[in-house]
């Protein structure tokens, strides 16, 4: 057993955007998606409230865990009641620094940051109000319903704002992770992705693979790959059943062009609330 060769399979023609929402996620645990499949022009009706969420990711803190990756983010709660159709934001910790803060952990599930609890600068009231952000928080929680019944249960959403930044050739810019993981949580978690910019730069491919490549990187011969894509349209974007699959996404470097470059994406990601009582 110990001499057999590693077990590899790759389907990079899998999951295209057309293999969008509820159906690609129930039968394979992933799906692609672009605005079409939304219902939203970024060019057209929603242009301004996609540039306000553009201004939004322009001034993102550096992470506080990862000083020197070029990695900027925001983090905030929100909830929502589904016999009431009600999403909300929850209120972060007051911090004399950033305003207010909220909490993020990805249990033990993070190999980088295994059981740490992270305090994270808040999205701002401002942004939380965008129409624009609003109306992809509720696709995401729509898919989810499709799949699962959580309407007498509230739905937990972790709202991540995450830009990888360069500033000129020879940097690159490393999210977290850097390797397959999953994000943990019940066998109902779910993490939707959605481009909102990328400007100048190479790299920053997305990887599905499953449970048990969680850990590896993707060149590893024993990771067991499903798909590769490179998110490059305002608001392309992606889902996962966390525990059906594993995912990764690689660095940007500066593209060719003078001047910084940058990928910004929104991550959210979404679990029945867990009673702790």
């Amino acid at each position: 057993m110990g001499n057999a060769e590693p077990q590899r399979r790759s389907h990079s023609g899998a999951g295209g955007p057309g293999a969008a929402g509820a159906d690609g996620l129930r039968e394979r645990g992933f799906a692609r998606y672009g605005a079409e499949q939304l219902g939203i022009v970024p060019d057209g009706s929603d242009a301004g409230d996609l540039a306000r969420i553009r201004e939004g990711f322009a001034t993102l803190p550096p992470d506080p865990y990862a000083p020197g990756t070029n990695r900027f983010r925001r983090y905030s709660h929100a909830v929502y009641l589904p016999w009431k159709d009600e999403l909300s934001w929850i209120p972060g910790t007051p911090d004399p620094v950033h305003g207010t803060v909220t909490n993020f952990s990805q249990g033990e599930d993070d190999p980088e940051h295994p059981r740490k609890l992270r305090v994270l600068p808040d999205i701002p009231e401002a942004l939380r109000g965008n129409a624009l952000l609003m109306r992809l928080l509720r696709w995401d929680i729509a898919q989810v319903l499709s799949l699962k019944d959580l309407t007498r249960r509230p739905l937990w959403a972790g709202v991540h704002l995450i830009r990888l930044g360069v500033d000129g050739p020879g940097q690159e810019a490393v999210s977290s992770p850097d390797c397959l993981h999953q994000d943990g949580g019940s066998a109902a978690t779910f993490t939707f992705a959605h481009l909102i910019s990328r400007t100048n730069v190479t790299g920053g491919q997305n990887v599905i693979a499953t449970p048990g490549s969680a850990g590896l990187r993707p060149e590893d011969p024993w990771a067991d790959i499903h798909t590769g894509f490179t998110l490059t349209d305002p608001l392309d974007g992606y889902a996962v059943h966390d525990h059906r699959v594993s995912h990764y996404v690689g660095p940007v470097r500066a593209g060719s062009d003078p001047g910084p470059g940058e990928r910004s994406i929104l991550i959210v990601g979404l679990a029945p609330y867990v009673p702790q009582l």
